[in-house]
């Protein structure tokens, strides 16, 4: 009887093709006529079955299929097909493996294996290649990195004589399909002093040089080869030797027969054939786009082959579902002229990011930058100083306060930076400009920290009473001069040293976070409940009805107070309660915005009696008393 059972069982094994593989899996045959070819990918499938789609293959089910077991490259992931023969995408480099080794690659990370085309809009921006615009002053570098970028960021103004460009300013290019990395850098002039600007912005530009991959050297077509488009050529040599440039000569728009001479002359910088383009027309775009395209191609091949694993693999799909408080942040650093705006970007990157120098006015674009900090990716802008703009203000100061200005409108959380010696000398915390700034980040509805810079002026004994006595005022006085926040924090740093920089961002972070918070509505009527309680009310008569009390928006966060009747909130209801929200729900140094709607009345015929209205927080409207007869303005 056990004899038969195993006889039994033993057949049922073979019919489910466990016995196919047993009685194979050392025969010499069996391995030389089916060989399964596959890279150094895991084909995710287990000893003696193959799942290709909703199909399973079992080993008695082979015969039936293609003796070839080819691995599919599909949005850069390997994929077993067992039975198509030939297909573009397919990867045919790999090693022969017998069929016991299947169940081995189950434990082996899968290897990512890319080939041409590549399709750049579906790489991830920190993986893009970087090309870096460089040429002499003045040859249009900030246009073309406005054409790339398909925005006017960078600040372009006709002056030989000055050099607009001082910091390196850093975007994503698209140029058809393409994207890449592009870095508009000031004009190289080599034959200047270290200790000056021109020698300063130099050297930060041979700094960020080193990191990149591609260069575009733009030469002026009108001027023709100039003697200091061949000491750029020269200087590029010397700095960044593993690059070998795009010539481009900008400005052709309008040069005819002329420009095939310049064309030969471009020649002796040694750096190939140029391409003629005009950045400020688009002439030429599709031009460039062919040079470039098979540089970044080759380059994103190799670069995404040498780096991708199963780690690397980045996907998207729960980014909707994710807290509005992990999103990217966007920080501006705003202030008046040489507070440390500057020297406190390049605190917290901890690197020499952009120009600093005791001079007053030294930035002039709005420089974005992105580092990641405590896992969160930080966009921050260094803005140029803000002054009040007069008519006096032309050219590239005028753009730069006109820049700043939309800097703020597009930050989550601005940074306001003071300057303490300045507060000692005036003795007051906020001069009219700095109360400016502030009030016009509250009335566009962003997070506000405030920053004391420059706090290793007061060491020694002899102003240790006036460090305590500035710890002390300026908080007071910054609530006092911006009372429509209340917990504004205040940070005391010296950026110079590199002091306080964790705290400047602690408290940006906490800022941002209180920002993009959002309350329950269940939660809002409990402590309405307990708040309208402990208000005092003249009488029952002058106290509004809300009905309810909701959060319609976050960023920042926004109310909406149903309330039944006529009956409006006054200014003070409205101050108490935002006053309230505040303390109890921990949202210092964000605005809070507060709507008042009345809720409609239906009388027993059916008509809807009092008209619905809406009002923001601040105003207040007319109020109905219980008497019908008598109106109280």
């Amino acid at each position: 009887m056990s004899q038969s059972l195993i006889r039994a069982i033993s057949s049922r094994k073979n019919q489910l093709g466990f016995g196919f593989f047993s009685r194979f899996s050392n025969s010499r045959h069996f391995h030389s006529q089916w060989p399964i070819t596959t890279p150094k990918c895991s084909t995710h499938s287990s000893l003696g079955s193959f799942v290709t789609g909703s199909r399973r293959f079992s080993g008695n089910l082979i015969p039936e299929l293609n003796h070839t077991c080819l691995v599919r490259q599909t949005n850069g992931f390997c994929s077993v097909s067992l039975n198509e023969v030939s297909d573009s995408n397919l990867v045919n480099e790999g090693d022969n493996i017998d069929i016991e080794d299947v169940g081995a690659l189950d434990k082996k990370k899968p290897v990512v294996v890319y080939k041409k085309p590549i399709d750049f809009t579906k790489i991830d921006a920190k993986l893009l290649p970087t090309v870096m615009i460089i040429g002499r002053p003045n040859v249009g570098k900030s246009a073309l990195y406005n054409r790339l970028i398909r925005r006017r960021e960078a600040l372009v103004y006709n002056t030989p004589d000055d050099h607009v460009t001082r910091d390196i300013r850093e975007g994503i290019a698209k140029l058809g399909d393409l994207r890449f990395n592009v870095l508009d850098s000031a004009g190289i002039e080599t034959e200047v002093s270290s200790g000056t600007i021109l020698g300063r912005t130099t050297s930060m530009t041979a700094n960020v040089l080193v990191r990149t991959q591609f260069a575009v050297l733009i030469i002026d077509v009108r001027a023709g080869l100039h003697p200091l488009d061949l000491e750029v050529g020269k200087w590029l040599r010397k700095h960044a030797p593993q690059i070998k440039p795009i010539v481009v000569m900008n400005k052709s728009e309008s040069i005819g027969e002329s420009l095939a001479e310049v064309a030969s002359e471009a020649l002796a910088l040694g750096f190939g054939e140029p391409t003629a383009i005009s950045a400020e027309t688009g002439l030429g775009m599709t031009a460039l786009y062919e040079v470039l395209h098979p540089l970044l191609e080759d380059y994103m091949v190799l670069t995404l082959n040498d780096r991708c694993s199963q780690n690397d693999v980045t996907s998207d799909e729960n980014l909707s579902e994710e807290d509005e408080s992990k999103l990217p942040l966007q920080l501006a650093i705003v202030g008046r002229p040489n507070v440390g705006k500057s020297t406190l970007l390049n605190a917290l990157l901890e690197e020499e990011r952009v120009l600093v120098g005791p001079e007053a006015g030294l930035t002039r674009d709005a420089v974005r930058v992105q580092f990641e900090f405590q896992g969160r990716t930080v966009y921050m802008v260094d803005t140029a100083g803000w002054l009040e703009r007069t008519e006096r203000d032309k050219g590239p100061a005028s753009l730069s306060i006109m820049q700043s200005r939309k800097s703020l409108m597009r930050a989550h959380i601005v940074a306001l930076v003071l300057d303490a010696e300045e507060i000692i000398k005036s003795q007051r915390s906020m001069t009219h400009s700095e109360v400016v700034i502030a009030r016009r980040a509250v009335e566009e509805g962003r997070g506000l920290v405030v920053i004391v810079n420059k706090m290793d002026c007061l060491r020694g004994k002899q102003n240790s009473e006036m460090y305590k006595k500035i710890k002390e005022a300026v908080p007071i006085e910054v609530q006092t001069v911006i009372p429509q926040i209340t917990g504004i924090p205040v940070v005391f740093i010296s950026a110079l040293e590199g002091r306080g920089r964790l705290q400047v961002m602690n408290e940006v972070i906490g800022t941002y976070e209180r920002w993009c918070s959002r309350l329950s509505t269940g939660r809002l009527n409990r402590w309405l409940i307990k708040v309208m309680s402990r208000h005092s009310w003249k009488d029952f008569a002058s106290q509004p009805k809300i009905k309810f009390f909701t959060q319609v928006k976050a960023r920042p966060p926004t109310f909406v107070a149903f309330l039944t009747g006529k009956t409006q909130l006054l200014e003070s209801d409205i101050r108490f309660l935002t006053k309230s929200l505040k303390d109890d729900f921990d949202l210092g140094g964000t605005p809070i915005r507060i709507i008042q709607r009345s809720v409609l009345r239906t009388s027993p015929s059916g008509k809807s009696s009092g008209g619905s209205t809406s009002s923001s927080g601040g105003r207040a409207r007319q109020r109905t008393t219980a008497d019908k007869r008598t109106v109280s303005v």
